[in-house]
């Protein structure tokens, strides 16, 4: 089945994906969008991965307060140059990492960085592999996926700190 201009558009639109890979996607997927838009995420992460390994230097600070003063975030989201650290797509996934960290109060980053004293599933504990607040069926991990995908640079959580009143 050939794919339309319209359901390329809405491709394009909901994954931020280029036309020619919406197009190659929605040809391979026969013409489903749900079936087109896992394929775009599977490509997203596969160039993840072969991004994952170079060096992020640039990025924001972005803080988050919450509940009248009484929650505050710091995080840190690093990428590979100050353009893409200054695009909307980078800024919205900074912001929702921090009201991620917010409400579900994770104690560190990622796998690897989880010790013995961290108690807890890795959906509790680890911040990348957190359920999205918004979006139950994607990880904080995808959100940062899905960004790699779109800027075509490596993209990382570096740190963060949560403070809340009384703890």
């Amino acid at each position: 089945m050939a794919s339309t201009t319209e359901l390329i558009k809405e491709l394009r639109e909901s994954t931020g994906a280029g036309v020619m890979d919406c197009k190659r996607a929605l040809d391979e997927a026969g013409g489903d969008l749900n079936r087109a838009v896992e394929i775009i995420r599977e490509q997203g992460a596969a160039r993840a991965e072969k991004r994952s390994e170079r060096e992020t230097n640039q990025g924001i600070v972005e803080s988050y307060i919450h509940g009248g003063g009484r929650i505050g975030v710091l995080v840190e989201l690093n990428c590979e140059t100050d353009f893409v650290a200054n695009t909307e797509d980078f800024r919205k996934l900074a912001r929702e990492v921090a009201l991620q960290i917010a409400s579900m109060a994770p104690q560190v980053v990622s796998v690897e960085d989880r010790t013995a004293e961290h108690e807890g599933t890795d959906a509790e504990v680890v911040l990348l592999a957190q359920p999205h607040i918004r979006d139950g069926s994607r990880t904080i991990g995808d959100l940062v996926k899905e960004v790699i995908a779109k800027t075509g640079e490596n993209v990382r959580v570096a740190r963060f700190a949560r403070f809340e009143l009384g703890r």
